[in-house]
């Protein structure tokens, strides 16, 4: 299938691995501008290079390497290019615990890396594609704003917040009558370096071998393994695509069957 997003221009963030490099990896490919933003400059600049072989020739592929959930970082996302047709927002979780033991600092942070960022960027784009009648906005949630895990409150929290905001903002007319839509993709459990580091924590607490682990984590899921990034992508690219104009202010669930629930 043509997306017919060939030559927009998107903006991808925490793109240089894992679900932000699936993203950006499938829109690449289907001949669309990216810049792709990560903290990581050498992870940046080798996920571009990789970006790059994959694209159709004359795709550009710029990599920046700053904190985007900084404004300076910001700053200078928005001093190289000033619009954007394609935002996918995403930001590492927050780090699990005991909600007890988390100080305001700890929930400023959470709250501002996977709720206020995300709202930045939408601020600083939706307005310029509603003038231009084409804009889409991805943001990379978790599965546990659907079904929160205890041990997160920290992600539970801001990122609920973040679909709160999404929700209400989508549906006005100013945005969704002029082809702008914003949608959340809710990550299930996915191959990436954050798994493999959880897997590995359990294997020590456990005592049993990560492959081990691997396995009876997989079991929980009804697909009976772990999502790729480059599928994550392939979802994200048509959410971005001209075919989706009529889906908006959605929370899609990306995770093997894994949430129990009927809605």
């Amino acid at each position: 299938m043509n997306l017919g997003i060939a030559g927009k221009w998107a903006l991808v963030c925490g793109a240089s691995k894992g679900l932000g490099f699936g993203c950006a990896q499938a829109l690449a490919r289907e001949g669309v501008h990216v810049v792709i933003v990560a903290r990581g400059a050498e992870a940046l600049e080798a996920a571009a290079a990789r970006l790059r072989q994959d694209a159709p020739a004359g795709t550009q592929v710029e990599p920046i390497a700053v904190d985007i959930t900084t404004a300076d970082g910001r700053a200078k996302v928005f001093a190289f290019r000033k619009d954007y047709d394609i935002v996918v927002t995403n930001a590492g979780g927050p780090p699990p615990g005991d909600f007890r033991d988390w100080d305001r600092e700890a929930w400023i942070k959470a709250v501002d890396a996977n709720m206020l960022t995300p709202i930045e960027l939408i601020k600083a784009t939706v307005d310029g594609m509603a003038a231009r009648g084409f804009g889409r906005i991805v943001n990379i949630t978790s599965s546990s704003v659907k079904s929160p895990i205890d041990i997160l409150g920290l992600s539970n929290g801001a990122r609920s917040g973040l679909t709160g905001f999404v929700a209400g903002v989508a549906r006005t007319s100013k945005l969704a009558s002029a082809n702008v839509t914003i949608n959340n993709l809710l990550p299930g459990t996915f191959d990436t370096d954050r798994i493999k580091t959880t897997l590995e924590g359990t294997s020590k607490k456990t005592g049993k071998s990560v492959e081990e682990v691997r396995q009876q984590r997989m079991g929980t899921i009804p697909a009976k393994r772990f999502g790729t990034p480059e599928e994550f992508g392939t979802a994200c690219a048509f959410l971005c695509s001209a075919h989706a104009s009529y889906i908006t202010g959605q929370n899609l669930l990306i995770d093997g069957g894994a949430y129990p629930g009927t809605y």
